[in-house]
């Protein structure tokens, strides 16, 4: 079974607008003639990145809660201009949204167990996914998503 991460995604207020957000960042790609994918970059390299390049995903907390995933395709190491060993995560770029998960704050990714991981919202709950992104916040926190 593949191990995931999880990590908070700072900045983003909905899953769409890290869609957005991801689009912008290929488009940036494109426009300056780079290799065009979408990747997170981290201050940790996971020492189980062959587990996790097995078909893992990284999960994103999205105010307090577990809304999405991304598959994570490869794990790059290097030392940036300051000489800080760095990763970055190569992601694809197609966004999955799966069933919100609360999830109290912390710093960095965390491993994610695929037992403990939320399931994807599947085709008979699409009108979840349809819903304002606030109305799917409300009802979290009321514990009835």
């Amino acid at each position: 079974m593949a191990l995931n991460l999880i990590k908070l995604c700072v900045g983003c207020d909905s899953v769409e607008d890290l869609e957005e957000w991801i689009a912008f960042r290929l488009d940036e790609c494109r426009r300056a003639g780079q290799p065009v994918e979408q990747y997170h970059t981290t201050r940790m390299v996971p020492t189980r990145g062959a587990e996790i390049v097995d078909g893992g995903s990284l999960y994103w907390v999205i105010k307090g809660s577990v809304q999405c995933r991304q598959f994570i395709t490869e794990i790059r190491p290097f030392t940036d201009a300051e000489g800080i060993g760095r990763c970055r995560l190569v992601l694809d770029p197609h966004v999955v949204r799966t069933q919100w998960q609360p999830r109290r704050a912390f710093q960095g990714w965390r491993y994610l167990k695929p037992e403990d991981a939320p399931a994807d919202l599947g085709t008979g709950r699409s009108a979840l996914a349809e819903m304002p992104a606030k109305l799917r916040q409300d009802l979290a926190e009321l514990g009835l998503l």
